[in-house]
């Protein structure tokens, strides 16, 4: 069982909202996930990351992978903290 961190789309049709959560990587997109660990707004101009950073660190040390989204969106968190 390989778990990654993704994206999980909330919100109604052309206002996205996205989750950030850890997931197994054979479930689906939307389908069921381990944790939750923060939250994407694109719609807000800058968009708005918000992460749970410690519960990051200890998935990404237990063997989680990021997507690259997901990558780029956890520097983008760290650089505005």
């Amino acid at each position: 069982m390989g778990l990654v961190i993704r994206l999980r789309r909330h919100g109604s049709r052309k206002k996205p909202l996205f989750r950030i959560v850890v997931a197994d990587s054979r479930s689906p997109r939307d389908g069921r996930f381990v944790d939750q660990i923060g939250t994407y707004d694109p719609a807000l101009d800058p968009p708005k990351v918000t992460l749970k950073k410690e519960q990051a660190e200890v998935w990404l040390k237990s063997g989680a992978q990021p997507s690259d989204t997901v990558r780029k969106l956890m520097q983008l968190a760290s650089t505005a903290t």
